[in-house]
């Protein structure tokens, strides 16, 4: 049975491609690579955003794996018009996944971009693999194997968090292992 550990990335200094981690964020990043070190990774796939890519570069020094990224696995926009009520935006985005706000993607679109980089990673790994990306795009993607994965699911997400995925043929198991 083949694992995937998604991570969300750990504690950042804003939203921004370029945001770098926090104090914090770093610290959380070295205990990350010791979380990580023995769940037998032999593959990294990060977003191209610079904190998820420092959130996974402790445990690729670590081991020596390539970090290899995926701009598939961005952080989701919502909307490109500045708003203060994001959050109920969000919400009514998760009860309908079809709603696209202007300039923004749509859940769906994004779920679905999310796991298409996903079957790469599985198609292209021999063992397990560990995905780093961005908290909305990780709700979708948990969301499409757990339908209870909602909008409150994602509310509770830490920064960093890391649910491992058994896969297999007929299932995908899910545990939350970090948050």
């Amino acid at each position: 049975m083949k694992k995937v550990y998604m991570i969300r990335h750990c504690q950042a200094d804003g939203q921004e491609p370029d945001a770098a981690l926090t104090v914090l964020g770093k610290v959380q990043a070295e205990s990350l690579a010791d979380l990580l070190s023995s769940k037998q990774i032999t593959y990294i796939v990060s977003s191209t955003y610079e904190r998820a890519i420092s959130t996974i570069q402790p445990f690729a020094k670590k081991t020596g794996l390539p970090i290899h990224t995926d701009a598939r696995l961005a952080e989701r926009v919502l909307t490109s018009t500045p708003t203060r009520d994001w959050l109920s935006m969000l919400e009514q985005s998760f009860a309908n996944p079809d709603l696209e706000f202007e300039g923004g993607e749509s859940s769906k679109k994004a779920m679905k971009r999310g796991l298409a980089a996903l079957n790469d990673v599985l198609a292209h790994s021999e063992g397990n693999a560990a995905v780093v990306t961005h908290g909305n795009l990780l709700a979708l993607i948990l969301g499409y194997y757990d339908k209870h994965f909602g909008f409150e699911q994602w509310r509770s997400l830490s920064n960093p968090d890391v649910f491992e995925l058994n896969l297999n043929e007929d299932n995908v198991q899910i545990k939350r292992m970090y948050g």
